[in-house]
């Protein structure tokens, strides 16, 4: 299992080979182990096979061809709808239309989502998380039928490999671990975790390609930009809204 974390890559392309029943109740079972609050799993996964429904998903996720490719599309949802209706059938009241519980339910999801990720690499499947879920709550909750109480947190796409991509280099350990207490960085610190990342060629390329001078700029300027950051929050924190989880007093 330690090869299939240190060796993790993210697929965009697959095969159109399908993935077994008994693989992908592996997988679907390895996330229903995870780690959960209170082992109340309040979360649900939405497993998308049926070609029409995948056409649908593919708008919602900006078009990424992956989406179609890919033979199996899981994804994770907080879900509290169907842990109040257990409290209610029992004669207990419950208490999670708040925002606390959306992201009690959103870290179940989320560990969950990992657990199924372990699992399908572990069966030489490739995957790929899909940060547009947040970006296209909305629409992802029309399309699977999400009912109140149930918002989508995170999608992965799930498949056998079509690439075989260089693994993605990561900072150092000394950039997120601290010991005992955080110890913050100060602007050498800051260039000498970052040197690596800032100096590959990857890099390199990607600043000609987008005609910047840094590394930084092209988060800010062109992936993650501050006006799109605002927007989308808005429309998540709309929907976080809509499907129950604002009852803050």
């Amino acid at each position: 299992m330690i090869d299939t974390i240190l060796n993790h890559k993210s697929i965009r392309k697959y095969k159109s080979d399908k993935i077994s029943d008994d693989i992908l109740n592996e997988i679907l079972v390895s996330a229903s182990k995870a780690s959960t609050t209170g082992n109340m799993q309040v979360y649900s996964i939405i497993v998308t096979k049926d070609e029409k429904i995948k056409e649908q998903l593919l708008g919602a996720h900006f078009n990424q061809p992956m989406v179609k490719q890919a033979p199996v599309i899981l994804t994770f949802c907080a879900d509290f709808n169907r842990f109040n209706k257990w409290c209610e059938i029992n004669d207990a009241k419950p208490g999670y239309d708040n925002f606390l519980s959306f992201y009690t339910a959103s870290i179940d999801a989320l560990l969950a989502s990992q657990n199924a990720v372990l699992a399908a690499e572990s069966h030489n499947l490739g995957i790929c998380y899909l940060g547009t879920t947040t970006y296209m709550a909305k629409k992802i909750i029309d399309i699977l039928k999400l009912p109140k109480g149930v918002v989508p947190v995170t999608t992965v796409v799930v498949g056998y490999p079509d690439e075989t991509p260089e693994l993605t280099p990561r900072l150092p350990l000394d950039a997120i671990v601290h010991y005992e207490t955080y110890k913050d960085f100060d602007e050498s610190k800051i260039n000498e975790v970052y040197k690596e990342r800032d100096n590959s060629k990857e890099t390199q390329d990607l600043l000609k390609e987008n005609n910047k001078k840094t590394l930084a700029q092209i988060f800010t300027d062109n992936r993650y930009k501050k006006e799109d950051n605002i927007f989308f929050s808005n429309e998540f924190l709309k929907v976080i809204e809509e499907q129950g989880f604002f009852n803050n007093k």
